[in-house]
């Protein structure tokens, strides 16, 4: 073959592989970037919070130790059903019952000395009444002078004797009165402490923890030293549960606010609630631990929950608000693109003449520099579908939805939102012609929050 001929054909090939390459290209430009869309409807939205945490009696008491002594009868396992005013366990009582003995002893002494001390006024009372008739006669045989001076002054001096007497017995009688009552405070503070060895329980409930046996010595708490903890129990009429809220969630969580629990050993059931109590404070074993910071909530369970035991696991859904009939677009559709806005926060999209030689939808997406007035920023939003070419729009969003979110401004009933394929939200730009490849549709109903 002459070069002549392989020249001819060489252009030819070219000639083809380029009008194939632009018919290809051609093809795409007509055809656009296959994507798949939603339409926009009304949808009932539930906002809701999810966090785990531990199944709680809403009252628990833990009995400690009041007397120090040795354990001899205890009346109740872990797991049993007590009644309030129902004997626990008992120390042994032997040495407060000997204190009392001595405290009622030393009641009995001070009585006994208060009684002597009565007997003695009594005495001192009838020796002034002698003392005083005596100086009276004294006094008239001295003033008709048949008595000598010292005669008569020692019956005077045995008056004030006397008198002097009773007043030291009163005054001893006053001394042993306020004896007894301290003697008798002393013996109801025996009696008190000898109770104490007869443990009882503070309320009605279940026995949920045991940690004494027969035996072993009840250690009492000191300012510095906790005593032990002999019994634990638990009113489980009443259940809260207490799970641990993200900083972020917490903002959203009120008082009232209602609750669906689930337990993790009571599989297939869930229980509602409410919520109780919102912590203020971050939980301290979060903060210290470098995790992210966390806040305790307790959410009271409604009605009984059969065969619970305190510290089951347990997840919580709090619903935090609620939408009926809202504006709601899916969350595949939202994205985030640097657009150019003007002063009032409206997307400022360039003309076909600001790209000379430039397709209308090429020119949309041609990179212009910001006026004065207007600024370039991230903008949230989602790609509507405007006559076979993405057009970007601007979405003002209220809650957050599991599948959808609530829109507030940006889009209305009926608009179509492209929301696939993954890569659409990566590489998508406002002006892209677009082909619909999958038919527009919704799932009507409610959607759920994160």
């Amino acid at each position: 073959m002459s070069g002549k001929k392989k020249l001819v054909i060489g252009v030819v090939v070219v000639a083809v592989l380029g009008w194939l390459a632009y018919a290809n290209m051609g093809l795409k430009s007509a055809t656009g970037a296959s994507i798949n869309t939603e339409k926009i409807q009304l949808r009932d939205l539930d906002s809701i919070v999810t966090a785990s945490g531990k199944v709680q009696p809403k009252r628990s008491v833990d009995i400690s130790a009041e007397a120090m002594g040795k354990v001899v009868n205890v009346e109740v396992n872990e797991g049993d059903i007590v009644t309030k005013g129902q004997l626990l366990l008992q120390i042994d009582p032997k040495n407060l019952e000997t204190a009392v003995q001595n405290r009622e002893a030393s009641l009995a002494s001070a009585k006994s000395q208060l009684d002597q001390t009565k007997a003695q006024i009594e005495n001192s009372k009838i020796a002034l009444r002698e003392a005083e008739e005596n100086l009276k006669r004294q006094e008239g045989l001295y003033k008709n002078g048949l008595l000598a001076r010292d005669i008569f002054e020692r019956a005077q001096n045995d008056v004030i004797r006397q008198r002097t007497n009773l007043l030291v017995s009163e005054q001893n009688a006053r001394t042993q009165e306020q004896r007894i009552k301290q003697e008798d405070a002393n013996l109801e503070s025996a009696r008190y402490d000898l109770n104490k060895v007869r443990m009882v329980s503070p309320i009605s409930g279940i026995v949920t923890r045991r940690n004494i046996d027969e035996g072993e010595t009840a250690v009492v708490g000191t300012m510095n030293n906790a005593g032990s903890v002999l019994l634990t129990i638990a009113d489980l009429s009443v259940i809260e549960t207490e799970i641990e809220v993200d900083e972020t969630d917490i903002p959203h969580i009120k008082v009232g606010q209602p609750s669906k629990i689930t337990i993790d050993a009571i599989p297939n059931q869930t229980f509602t609630g409410k919520v109780t109590e919102v912590g203020n404070s971050p939980i301290a074993a979060s903060a210290a631990a470098g995790r992210a910071t966390n806040f305790k909530v307790k959410v009271t369970v409604d009605g009984a929950v059969p065969n619970v035991r305190p510290g089951f696991t347990c997840t919580a859904v709090i619903t935090t608000a609620t939408r009926k009939k809202a504006v709601s677009v899916p969350a595949q559709a939202m994205t985030v693109r640097e657009m150019i806005v003007d002063a009032a926060g409206n997307i400022v999209r360039n003309t076909p003449a600001a790209a000379k030689g430039a397709s209308p939808s090429t020119a949309k997406t041609m990179p212009a520099e910001p006026k004065e007035g207007q600024t370039r920023k991230e903008v949230e939003g989602v790609f509507l579908v405007k006559d076979g070419h993405a057009e970007f729009v601007a979405v003002t969003l209220g809650i957050a939805g599991e599948k959808y979110f609530e829109v507030l401004a940006g889009l209305k009933d009926g608009d179509e939102v492209i929301t696939g394929p993954p890569t659409a939200a990566r590489t998508l730009r406002d002006g892209d012609a677009v082909k619909v490849t999958a038919p527009s549709g919704a799932t009507s109903g409610s959607s759920a929050a994160r």
